[in-house]
């Protein structure tokens, strides 16, 4: 073991040194990340209520005749950040904004201008911190100091590399958790809509009334049906508010939804009927992954099992055997 580590450049001591502050850091997060879900929870609500209140402020715009009013909606004010002036001058949005990162912000979340702004930002100078600090700890305190000069220089490149993608990476984590917690609260939410319905509330108060109830089970699914009411009161064509839901989830079986409610506001169709099937279709799926997941257990816990359950067993089984033998020869 020692030799791998001197092949990579590093000590056992260094090592160890890294696998303790890994473990102090997971150890951090594990008591701290229940403390701050309080915190994350009012951050969220309030950004919902940004975000409703853009969507009035824009209605009030396109309604309004009097140009001299001086109104403005919220994402038309300018931002003076550090990060917004770095974004124009290096004119990032033209050289790295496209429909797919736009798409991938709003599924994970990231709605906002200044997110947008953020996320630019982050992949502007990440690259030069994660270079700095790799060289640093190469070049300053010696990490690989045996190692020649081009391999050095090379791992110092790569690791700014990482940093240009870092944002890509948190981005994509943050949509897939998103996109969970939506798929396994959505049948749910279906179910509610589909009560609501049925006795006789408007699509509109469905939609807020499953907002207030689902928010314990999944946060997310809670701010998208908010603003799915925001934007029904709001947006001049009702058909517009279900698109928007459907491209900030990027789920199948949301489209599905969303196309159903379409065609009901556009052919006068009756909801009922529709939103039970497909309550019961999201939990046929949700079952057939669950079953996938378990079906693919058994050759996971092949290698866990060689490595760590049957040295065990053999230790149990032929431990008392050699101890006698070894007993009996020193006798």
């Amino acid at each position: 073991m020692d030799f791998l580590f001197r092949a990579v450049g590093l000590s056992s001591h260094a090592v160890l040194g890294i696998l303790v502050g890994i473990a102090v850091f997971a150890t951090f997060l594990t008591i701290a990340l229940p403390l701050l879900g309080g915190r994350e929870l009012k951050t969220r609500m309030k950004a919902v209520a940004l975000e409703r209140d853009q969507v009035r402020a824009q209605a009030r715009a396109r309604m309004s005749s009097d140009k001299d009013a001086g109104r403005k909606g919220l994402r038309q004010e300018v931002d003076r950040s550090f990060a917004a002036k770095v974004v124009e001058k290096l004119d990032l949005r033209k050289a790295l904004v496209d429909d797919a990162t736009l798409a991938k912000l709003r599924i994970a979340g990231f709605r906002t201008h200044r997110a947008l702004t953020l996320f630019l930002f982050c992949r502007a100078v990440l690259p030069f911190v994660f270079g700095i600090l790799a060289a640093f700890y190469i070049f300053g305190i010696g990490l690989m100091a045996e190692k020649s000069m081009m391999l050095r220089v090379f791992v110092c490149i790569a690791v700014a590399y990482l940093g240009f993608y870092a944002p890509n990476i948190f981005v994509s984590n943050a949509s897939k958790k998103r996109s969970q917690s939506i798929t396994r609260a959505w049948p749910d939410a279906l179910d509610l809509l589909l009560i609501c319905v049925e006795s006789g509330n408007a699509i509109e108060a469905g939609f807020r009334r499953v907002a207030d109830e689902i928010g314990v089970q999944s946060i997310p699914l809670a701010e998208e049906l908010v603003l799915v009411c925001a934007e029904l009161s709001y947006l001049p064509e009702r058909k517009q508010a279900y698109e928007n839901l459907v491209s900030r989830t990027g789920l199948e079986a949301v489209r599905s939804v969303g196309t159903a409610l379409i065609q009901a506001e556009r052919y006068g169709t009756p909801l009922g009927a529709a939103l039970r099937t497909m309550a019961q279709e999201s939990r046929d799926i949700r079952m057939a992954a669950a079953e996938a997941k378990a079906a693919a257990l058994p050759p996971k816990l092949t290698v866990p099992m060689i490595l760590f359950f049957i040295p065990a067993l053999f230790a149990i089984v032929i431990g008392p055997a050699v101890v006698q033998v070894m007993a009996s020869q020193y006798r």
